[in-house]
């Protein structure tokens, strides 16, 4: 009996140790089980933040991006508008030098029109010239060929001097050719018109274009003449 006693206090004692286990146990799997619980919450919580973080990394970059999107095309647009001003300098350009191309062609052809008429009066003012000269030579011929009269005196004869008359073009010296020219007039007897007319007659080459600046109505004074031919012959080397 005492034995059997023994043996149901030893069976309650390790019924009630195991009970105790039991208990600890199942409050361990319940601590288990909060922990698991803390930690699905914990991922969640982590999940959520890594979410959040992304969305916001998102964001920002496509902010970023669309700032550089509109940087992007305010450069372009600034490029086009460069080109678009180049273009039109070019435009300008080329139409200035189509401007200046016409207005020189024109200046050109009035240069041209005014050179002709220049070279036609020129050789307008050669014609009448020589029209003049023409008529000087022929009053001088009739001046040389016609006799001069003296009173009747018996002990006077006129001799007709005969000295010949000099020519003149401008490659000798003007100032020798004025001293012969003087003692030739004078020997003949020439008055001032006489000397003028003869003095055209004897000019050749550059010296006779000389005439050209004097005007028609000039070229019987004989002043006018010399100081044309002085100027033009006086002080210069022989050309």
């Amino acid at each position: 009996m005492a034995e059997n006693a023994d043996l149901l206090a030893l069976l309650a004692e390790m019924k009630k140790s195991m009970e105790k286990g039991q208990e600890e146990m199942r409050k361990g799997q319940e601590e288990m089980r909060k922990g698991q619980e803390e930690m699905r919450k914990g991922q969640e919580e982590t999940r959520k933040g890594q979410e959040e973080m992304k969305n916001q990394i998102q964001s920002h970059v496509e902010s970023k991006v669309g700032e550089i999107k509109d940087h992007v095309n305010s450069c372009i647009k600034k490029i086009e508008d460069v080109q678009s001003v180049k273009r039109e300098i070019g435009e300008v350009k080329g139409e200035v030098e189509r401007k200046i191309e016409e207005v020189e062609d024109k200046v050109q052809g009035k240069i041209e029109e005014v050179e002709d008429k220049v070279q036609g009066k020129i050789e307008e003012v050669k014609e009448k010239i020589q029209v003049k000269i023409g008529d000087l030579e022929k009053r001088l011929s009739e001046l040389e060929d016609r006799p001069i009269n003296f009173p009747a005196n018996p002990d006077f004869t006129y001799s007709r001097p005969t000295v010949k008359s000099l020519t003149f073009d401008g490659q000798t010296s003007w100032t020798v050719f004025k001293t012969q020219f003087d003692v030739v007039s004078s020997a003949n007897g020439w008055n001032n018109r006489v000397k003028a007319s003869q003095l055209v007659a004897s000019l050749r080459g550059s010296a006779a274009e000389v005439l050209q600046g004097i005007p028609s109505d000039k070229l019987t004074d004989l002043m006018t003449i010399e100081n044309a031919l002085e100027a033009r012959f006086g002080d210069s080397p022989v050309l």
